[in-house]
């Protein structure tokens, strides 16, 4: 390749104009064919012609066009991440976008949230990127154990990755946290300090992290010998209000728990509401336990013992185990799981 150059010209971009390859190839001299190439990190391009074009196309803004992109190349350069509006307010959607971008920023990929509503049609936004092509690789949430959206997207063969585990005969990418082994902690922390009628807050049945925190919430009723007080219809998805009168209930009754256990930061919040409304005093009619997506709650109530679930980690190990889906690599390569971390402010 010639990557010899004639004396660029002056370019004056209009305020509303793109910049283009031409636009490029006008300021360095070069020609369009080997601005693309140097972009491209061709091996056939000088080191510091690239260097140069890559300064250019920073200081002037350039972004590839997707279209063209698409058509050149049938990809899209485009990271799906599918996030329903339930999920947990406090820091979640942000770690985890922030945690994805990380590690997109050193690739050619772009990531386009996709909001949707969970309760209305799960396979909606699925549907919708296999049908108009928008994506070269999805990430999902919610994680259900015999998960459609799973299946569809193995089918289809599209590269994705999930936050949670399925338990059906499909192996595939995901991040997880460990929420059997921190359920199973978090009793045994509270027998430790001496209490024997625990409950747990839970997520909703029909999602597999329900299914890996009780299980580790049994193991432990039943390894410690103590009693559970039943939290009955309420989950971390009920609204706040209503979990906080429920806790005041439960506080009044005739057997209230004296350790409790919860999964959702914000929740934990509005429990303690209802407990200290019943005239139970933290940390010495009950103790607590929360995991947390973000260091908050022990600022507000340091007598709170803390779990944190690093979600920016899980969108960092999202992010690599879609692209290397992408890449090729089998999906049993692409799994991993993340352990609980007591929080360094819990007390002793």
């Amino acid at each position: 390749m010639n990557d010899s150059v004639t004396p660029p010209a002056a370019i004056t971009l209009a305020p509303n104009e793109r910049p283009t390859l031409k636009t490029i190839a006008q300021m360095t001299g070069l020609g369009i064919t080997t601005v693309s190439r140097a972009l491209k990190d061709a091996p056939d391009i000088g080191a510091d012609t690239k260097e140069r074009v890559r300064l250019i196309a920073d200081q002037i803004g350039y972004q590839p066009n997707r279209a063209g992109v698409r058509l050149r190349t049938g990809k899209t350069n485009v990271i799906a991440l599918v996030l329903s509006i339930e999920e947990e307010l406090m820091g979640f959607t942000s770690q985890m976008v922030f945690g994805i971008s990380e590690v997109l920023a050193g690739t050619q990929y772009h990531l386009v949230v996709m909001p949707h509503s969970h309760s209305k049609d799960p396979m909606g936004p699925i549907r919708y990127i296999l049908d108009t092509g928008s994506a070269d690789g999805v990430i999902i949430s919610r994680i259900e154990p015999k998960d459609e959206r799973v299946r569809l997207l193995t089918d289809r063969k599209m590269p994705f990755s999930t936050h949670g585990r399925t338990d059906m005969n499909i192996v595939h990418p995901y991040h997880d946290f460990d929420n059997e082994a921190f359920a199973y902690e978090a009793v045994k922390k509270l027998v430790e300090k001496g209490r024997k009628r625990i409950s747990i807050l839970l997520p909703p049945k029909k999602l597999s992290f329900h299914d890996h925190a009780r299980g580790g919430f049994e193991r432990a009723i039943k390894d410690f010998g103590i009693s559970e007080v039943p939290m009955d219809h309420v989950t971390i998805e009920t609204n706040l209000e209503e979990t906080r009168n429920h806790g005041e209930q439960l506080m009044r009754s005739a057997t209230p728990p004296d350790g409790f256990i919860s999964i959702s930061g914000s929740s934990t919040i509005a429990l303690i509401a209802g407990f200290e409304a019943a005239g139970k005093k933290l940390g010495v009619d009950f103790d607590m336990i929360s995991k947390q997506s973000a260091e908050f709650l022990n600022w507000i109530r340091p007598e709170i013992y803390t779990i944190n679930e690093d979600v920016r980690e899980a969108g960092r190990e999202l992010a690599k185990a879609v692209l290397a889906s992408i890449a090729g690599n089998p999906p049993a390569q692409l799994q991993s799981l993340s352990k609980p971390v007591w929080s360094r402010a819990f007390p002793d």
